[in-house]
């Protein structure tokens, strides 16, 4: 296991080197699984209470503005602590708060399957957030101190960011299914479910790793980015339901700018900055969470508006449309078994460049889609628009970490992931604000299309310059 030990007050119980240096251990095989399972159970509650939210509303008597604060609630403090918590973790041990996260998490869950109010429920909401922004960076940051750089961590990486994009996807089915046949909160029960046999899982598996010493936690860097977070996330958030014409939204848009701004001076000055200002400035750094952000918000609006239009536009039923987000989720897993070979081929950084290019083309693909049919397209360009989307997402991981040392990986899957919750959550209000803006439905999702398709392959050629090697 390479976890960081050269320091005495590195706490480590290494997990056994794997036979060799293209196989996994049968131990290794079992870490990776909890690490996977936990990150398979936080991308599943991003969409598992989408479908939900009409029945959830009649029940709680949740009105139908206050029905964003369902997502929301959870987005707030899932984006807007990750880079702290990736610190913290860095700091005061890995395992430790990957497990404090779960029991977080799990118990968050559980409050919301019993939730008797909308404030009980939005306030699990809030904890299953609160929860997700420790399982997160500190899973990835085992990771890939778990796993050496090369074909092992390649591997892991592929595995973890298929069942990443796989979540995404099932959450939208398997909500459907259990909203129908046993309620809204079994949503969140299974959520709990997930929880509980993880933690059972992860203590004896997991080993303890952090930084060999302990410098001062930066505070002002904590309270600037984390309050900047918070401030972009709600202010995006909220406008996605009412726009960004509202006095809140504009607010909460200006001191986020203000505090990001701060947390860039304060950092500059710091003795032990939250965020190494010559991490940010690496190329691999810089360049590689462009492309992930840039993947993720495309992505995410995609499945959105798709939604739309099969179901609004083309009278598809929830069912079919969940079974053509399923034929996407399989062409993923597809993707995840190849994309580390294609890696290990031709490298990180051409791949990530090449998926954004060709994720791009394919959503080009749907300007093709009509009024009265494009289901088959839809299926099509959309599947294997998400392989190439699961391409970057192994990419970027690999090329944001490569090259970082074990002290630092819990801040480089913190920058990671909060790439990613931020695309997730500023992708549907910024590219909706288009699709809104034009005379119907119909032209508003080919606008999004097109710019969608557009902004990914102008991405391409600058991720493709910027990580040229010199």
């Amino acid at each position: 296991m390479a976890i960081d030990s050269s320091s005495p007050t590195a706490v480590t119980s290494p997990v056994p080197a794997p036979p060799g240096p293209d196989r996994l251990s049968g131990r290794a095989r079992l870490v990776l699984l909890v690490l996977c399972a936990a990150q398979f159970m936080v991308s599943l509650d991003f969409s598992v209470l989408n479908v939900a939210l009409p029945v959830l509303g009649d029940d709680l008597g949740l009105s139908r503005s206050g029905l964003q604060w369902a997502i929301t609630a959870f987005a707030l403090p899932s984006g807007g602590f990750l880079l702290l918590f990736g610190r913290i973790a860095d700091l005061y041990g890995r395992r430790r708060l990957f497990l404090s996260g779960l029991v977080v998490f799990g118990a968050a869950s559980l409050l919301a399957t019993l939730a008797w109010n909308p404030a009980v429920f939005l306030t699990g909401r809030a904890l299953q957030g609160l929860g997700a922004a420790a399982i997160v960076p500190t899973g990835m940051s085992l990771l890939t101190t778990t796993f050496p750089e090369g074909p092992l961590r390649d591997r892991a990486l592929g595995i973890s960011g298929t069942l990443l994009s796989l979540g995404f996807t099932v959450g939208m089915v398997a909500g459907g299914t259990l909203t129908d046949t046993l309620g809204w909160r079994s949503t969140m029960g299974l959520l709990t479910v997930a929880a509980v046999l993880v933690l059972a899982a992860a203590p004896a598996l997991l080993t303890e790793s952090r930084t060999p010493h302990r410098p001062r936690l930066d505070v002002p860097g904590a309270m600037t980015v984390t309050g900047g977070l918070l401030a972009l996330i709600y202010a995006l958030s909220t406008a996605a339901e009412h726009g960004f014409g509202r006095v809140d939204v504009q607010a909460a848009l200006a001191a986020g700018v203000v505090l990001l701004a701060a947390f860039g001076v304060v950092e500059s000055r710091a003795s032990a900055p939250l965020v190494s200002l010559p991490m940010l400035r690496r190329r691999t750094v810089a360049f590689g969470n462009l492309g992930g952000l840039l993947t993720f918000a495309v992505m995410s609006t995609l499945v959105f508006v798709l939604t739309l239009y099969l179901q609004e536009i083309l009278g598809l039923s929830a069912f079919g449309t969940g079974l053509v987000f399923g034929v996407q989720g399989l062409a993923s897993v597809v993707a995840g078994v190849y994309a580390p070979k294609v890696i290990g081929r031709v490298g990180a950084r051409r791949t990530l460049a090449a998926s954004l290019l060709g994720q791009g083309l394919f959503i080009a693909a749907l300007l093709g889609l009509g009024t009265d049919s494009g289901v088959w397209l839809a299926t099509v360009a959309v599947s294997l628009a998400s392989m190439c989307h699961l391409g970057a997402i192994i990419a970027y991981g690999l090329t944001v970490t490569s090259g970082v040392p074990d002290a630092e990986q819990g801040l480089a899957t913190g920058l990671v992931t909060t790439v990613q919750q931020v695309g997730l959550t500023i992708g549907i209000p910024l590219l909706g604000v288009v699709a809104t803006a034009q005379s119907s439905l119909f032209d508003g999702v080919r606008t999004v299309v097109a710019v969608a398709a557009g902004l990914l392959v102008v991405a391409a050629g600058v991720v493709a310059a910027g990580l040229r090697r010199p």
